[in-house]
């Protein structure tokens, strides 16, 4: 039973691929998608390997890294389950270009309403309104600093910005400048714009944008004997674009030990996700495929539960 629960922000600072296999469409690669929204997700089992990896380098020794996530699996050995697990990551801010001030940060009202309950889940007071309403064509801003001639220019679509929602959203986004990413001075820059650029689109146009606006990229198969490209090699991988945020939910059980074993010593949840929380809270991670050519690197920020 999961008794202690974080609210748990990554925030890409790289294009990152969390792959869904291969498919039968124009991209080769795509990302890991809902079926019935089409917004980008990462799966809680991805992040949860992308954590046990690294977990020793950042602090936690191999004892604790144990308990967390579970014994390395060995022959003839179950072992047990770690204590800790995560939710699905969900999107919450898109970066999407714009006519004025390069990118904006684009959300929706559904994006904020599953934000809304998650945090009120896990306690957390919080300032997003998840009655901001947008209708097809409209856009909520918290500024006109993105706006020419008093519309929102997204690549080739324009919006009427929705001015009545301009004080909810703008509360919303400073908390969200204030609260999701590091706090320390190389954030300086994105945490103002989060504050100042981020818009509110229809829950329709908001998912067009995080399905036809992602990082696309071109790779090749390289033979192994001539060092060249395969005949037919070309092969095209999906990435979530950077700038991109999304939230998961950290959630931390008891110890749990090796049926059979000594029961007397375990550890408390809040004592599991505290020390999740002191191992990767304000930290990079590497997260996806792509590795080697630099993709899948993000910040992780963890909001409420125990200390």
């Amino acid at each position: 039973m999961f008794t202690e629960k974080k609210a748990m922000f990554i925030y890409c600072a790289s294009p990152v691929h969390m792959g869904a296999g291969t498919s039968l469409g124009v991209i080769d690669n795509p990302i890991q998608r809902e079926r019935h929204t089409e917004h980008p997700v990462m799966a809680g089992s991805g992040i949860k390997g992308a954590m046990r990896h690294p977990a020793e380098g950042n602090g936690i020794d191999k004892g604790t890294a144990s308990k967390i996530f579970g014994p390395e699996p060995a022959k003839n050995d179950d072992g047990h389950a770690g204590a800790i697990s995560f939710s699905d990551g969900q999107i919450v801010l898109f970066p999407v270009r714009c006519l004025k001030e390069g990118f904006v940060y684009a959300t929706c009202p559904l994006a904020l309403a599953r934000l809304a309950r998650l945090l009120d889940a896990v306690g957390v007071k919080h300032d997003i309104a998840p009655t901001i309403k947008v209708m097809e064509g409209q856009c909520a801003t918290a500024t006109d600093e993105v706006l020419a001639g008093g519309k929102l220019i997204l690549e080739a679509y324009e919006y009427t910005d929705v001015t009545t929602c301009r004080a909810t959203l703008e509360t919303a986004a400073k908390w969200l400048s204030e609260n999701v990413i590091p706090s320390d001075g190389g954030f300086s820059f994105f945490k103002e714009k989060i504050a100042r650029h981020t818009v509110v689109l229809n829950d329709g146009e908001f998912a067009f944008f995080v399905k036809n606006a992602t990082v696309v990229e071109p790779h090749v198969c390289i033979d192994d004997a001539s060092g060249t490209a395969k005949d037919r090699g070309l092969f095209f991988t999906e990435n979530l674009p950077p700038e991109s945020l999304l939230v998961s939910l950290a959630m931390a059980s008891e110890e749990r030990k090796k049926k059979g074993s000594e029961e007397d010593g375990k550890d408390s949840a809040a004592t599991i996700i505290g020390k999740i929380t002191e191992g990767f809270n304000n930290k990079m991670l590497q997260i996806g495929g792509d590795a080697t050519t630099g993709r899948g690197q993000v910040f992780i920020k963890f909001v409420g539960g125990a200390a």
